[in-house]
């Protein structure tokens, strides 16, 4: 593929990355980096035409003002093994090409999802969709992950059963579990990338997709280092304010003065983004 990036990046093809109990993720491949963003970014012919600061500064510039095209010229293609209720997770984001292991075609394999006896935790009473921080007794703990051994064991027991008795594969299949282990390859464009990480590396995501995501993010961050410096800087750690928010922000800012130019350079913020900040105060001041 054109325009490799880093050693590091081409160190980790074919790499298998342990997720879960059974799951993995490996880079299968990948097209592009930095230089492919600016590249696009610029209608240029090649690389080398600047300095590295100014391209990282252009490429700050286009994510933090959602100048998303250049982005989708960056491309990944991955290998993941996870359980189903988690690529039904997963598949929700239909930006990218997926590729899943046939139960019509082949025989599944007898791998099951059993969470660590930490993760099993009572539902949250303020999160419909998530976890509480209550600790669950250890006895019902070990009760749910007997349970799920045994009737995993059985349900693939059975569909070894009527396999063998002939019974086609697509229709023996259907009475597995959501814990069961699939396969895909999935390739997406970085700036899909970016949202199905933004969204799946959060706190509020369930916790066998997060750890995915993270891995991905390692991945994604060897391959485009820049870009990925610029996605945590402007996504995945800041936030937007409604606009209710501003005007009790109006309030609270009323007397605020933004330290001078040379502490604000030190803090990392180029020119730009320093002129930027003025702009933002400047118009929350006057909301």
């Amino acid at each position: 593929m054109a325009e490799k990036a880093t050693s590091k990046a081409e160190s980790l093809l074919g790499k298998e990355f342990k997720v879960l109990d059974h799951g993995m993720i490996r880079l299968v491949d990948y097209m592009g980096s930095d230089a492919a963003i600016v590249q696009a970014a610029r209608v240029s012919y090649g690389e080398g035409t600047t300095k590295k600061s100014r391209d990282r500064e252009l490429i700050r510039y286009l994510l933090r003002h959602r100048h998303t095209s250049p982005f989708e010229m960056v491309e990944f293609k991955f290998h993941v093994k996870l359980p189903i209720f988690v690529a039904r997770q997963w598949i929700r984001h239909r930006t990218a090409n997926v590729n899943e292991y046939s139960g019509r075609y082949s025989i599944m394999k007898e791998e099951f999802y059993i969470p660590p006896p930490d993760d099993v935790s009572f539902q949250s009473a303020d999160n419909k969709q998530g976890r509480s921080d209550e600790e669950v007794p250890q006895e019902l703990k070990q009760e749910f992950i007997e349970h799920l051994a045994s009737s995993q064991k059985e349900q693939y027991a059975g569909y070894s059963k009527f396999i063998e008795a002939g019974l086609a594969r697509e229709i023996a299949r259907i009475d597995l579990p959501l814990s069961l282990y699939t396969e895909w390859y999935w390739k997406i464009d970085l700036h899909n990338l970016l949202h199905f990480l933004r969204l799946r590396m959060d706190l509020h995501a369930q916790k066998e997709i997060r750890e995915y995501a993270n891995i991905m993010a390692k991945i994604v961050k060897a391959v485009c280092p820049a870009a990925y410096e610029a996605f945590v800087d402007f996504s995945l750690e800041a936030m937007t304010f409604t606009g209710p928010e501003i005007r009790i922000l109006k309030q609270t800012l009323s007397d605020f003065e933004l330290p001078d130019d040379d502490t604000l350079k030190k803090l990392g913020l180029s020119k730009m983004e320093r002129f930027e900040l003025r702009e933002k105060l400047e118009k929350i001041k006057n909301v």
